[in-house]
């Protein structure tokens, strides 16, 4: 069975979890997800969603302070992990291997054991502490994917933009299912 960890955090873009989650389980991905308390603060701002609605769009839900839970063992296979979206404090952890949470403990065993580990970071500017942190992850073999729309396939709504990249950031994961449109040239 394919296994994919989602982390939420709080920075702007709680659409694109939901989408991640929604589609996956689509594809017939199993989800497991942890989500901060400022990122479901957000998930209540830009989406109308309470913890429990959130959390029924995947099929496991851990809270952050779970450190007992199965997603911080590297035991626990997974095909990888993605926190859409990356807000600066978690990368920061992440980047420094504080494992100060759940959802950051996933983060540092998906790296540990190799897997890939796809960060949805989001901010503008970015200064310098965010790009060393970024680079420290991608040192590290993660990658930073900030969420940029493309705009050569036109979409004609935020729904589009959403989707499409979240189905770029699915085949980035291994998902085999997973259909982004590709460039075909002009």
């Amino acid at each position: 069975m394919t296994r994919l960890v989602v982390g939420l955090t709080g920075a702007t873009g709680a659409a694109y979890a939901l989408r991640l989650l929604r589609r996956a389980r689509e594809l017939g991905v199993q989800t497991h997800l942890v989500a901060t308390p400022a990122g479901i603060l957000n998930a209540h701002h830009e989406l109308g969603l309470d913890r429990s609605t959130l959390e029924a769009e995947a099929d496991h839900a851990y809270a952050p302070g779970d450190i007992g839970a199965c997603i911080a063992s590297g035991s626990f296979d997974t095909s990888a992990m993605v926190v859409a979206p990356c807000s600066m404090k978690s990368l920061a952890a992440i980047a420094h291997g504080l494992g100060d949470n759940l959802l950051t403990r996933a983060a540092d065993v998906t790296l540990k054991e190799r897997r890939r580990l796809i960060l949805m970071v989001r901010e503008t500017p970015l200064n310098l502490a965010h790009l060393r942190n970024m680079v420290a992850v991608t040192e590290m073999g993660g990658i930073c994917f900030p969420p940029l729309p493309a705009f050569y396939h036109h979409p004609k709504s935020i729904e589009e933009i959403v989707n499409e990249t979240v189905e770029r950031v699915l085949e980035l994961s291994g998902i085999a299912q997973a259909q982004p449109k590709a460039w075909t040239g002009l």
